[in-house]
């Protein structure tokens, strides 16, 4: 018989697990990584990096997933990169960045120890355990193999559910009929990311994003200031409470005792990530709040 998590429980782990498959982003080792493979500027290194588990996949398809890319962006990183580096080099080097990173971040003894196995374990047996069907990014990284390291294992198993969340979090925007500028739209003005940054790092046309703020503002989503109306607040709940539903799964399989427990385990690195001030501020990932209690 399946135990029943507490409610929030997809979403406070999310909020722990999330900054630490972040680093790949955001650190400074995943840089020097996507150098040393010889990719050509920071986009060329997050496509590649990204995508790896995909294959050599086509720009096409890495912008359906990706979802909140303009083509423009992708078009410029891919295929180009594989020119550079085969996906397999993309994957390795990015566990070794990312062992590398967290090396640093939590210390070695923090990442030799039993608690830092154990959580490694929890996330890898979660992610296993994780519905990827129509998901198609969070299937890519499930079929990787397990790896030996714990700070490998951990950050891919994390990745894992990450990118099968986000896989679900585009199929209900999909069905909601947010497009991917209005789908950003929505988020700044909640106040969890800069509008700016958003539009200029997933290198949307001044144009497009201003075509999208006019369509919310007609629906009476968005008020002439920016911020949201009720009916855009609802929206916005609505899209996070369908995304947060569809991420449960893998912590009802895990129960809720050891899904409490993992989300204990990630809490001091997440925390840790937060005050390194490696995530910048406004930054897409759009953790900006506190974390949600754990348990009822």
């Amino acid at each position: 018989m399946e135990e029943t998590v507490a409610d929030g429980m997809a979403r406070a782990l999310w909020e722990r697990y999330e900054p630490v498959h972040s680093l790949v982003y955001f650190a400074p080792e995943a840089r020097r990584a996507a150098d040393g493979l010889g990719l050509r500027g920071f986009w060329m290194g997050y496509f590649a990096l990204r995508a790896a588990p995909l294959g050599a996949a086509p720009p096409t398809v890495v912008t359906s997933l990706f979802y909140v890319f303009h083509a423009a962006r992708v078009t410029r990183a891919l295929p180009d990169a594989w020119s550079y580096a085969t996906p397999a080099d993309a994957l390795t080097a990015r566990l070794e960045a990312m062992d590398a990173a967290m090396t640093r971040l939590f210390g070695a003894d923090t990442v030799a120890s039993a608690a830092f196995a154990e959580a490694a374990d929890l996330a890898w047996e979660a992610a296993a355990g994780a519905d990827t069907r129509g998901r198609v990014l969070g299937a890519a990284n499930q079929a990787l193999d397990r790896p030996d390291r714990a700070t490998a294992r951990l950050w891919q198993a994390l990745t894992t559910l990450r990118e099968q969340r986000g896989d679900s979090h585009v199929a209900v925007l999909v069905g909601l009929g947010l497009g991917p500028v209005e789908a950003m739209v929505l988020k700044a003005a909640a106040g969890e990311c800069d509008a700016a940054l958003l539009r200029e790092t997933r290198k949307w046309p001044l144009d497009e994003w201003a075509a999208a703020v006019s369509r919310l503002r007609a629906d009476g989503r968005l008020a002439a200031d920016g911020t949201l109306t009720p009916a855009g607040a609802a929206l916005r709940a609505q899209a996070e409470a369908l995304t947060d539903a569809a991420a449960e799964g893998p912590w009802t399989a895990l129960g809720a005792g050891r899904s409490e427990r993992l989300a204990a385990l990630l809490e001091p690195l997440a925390r840790t990530v937060g005050e390194s001030g490696l995530l910048p501020p406004g930054n897409p990932v759009g953790l900006t709040r506190g974390t949600y209690p754990v348990g009822r």
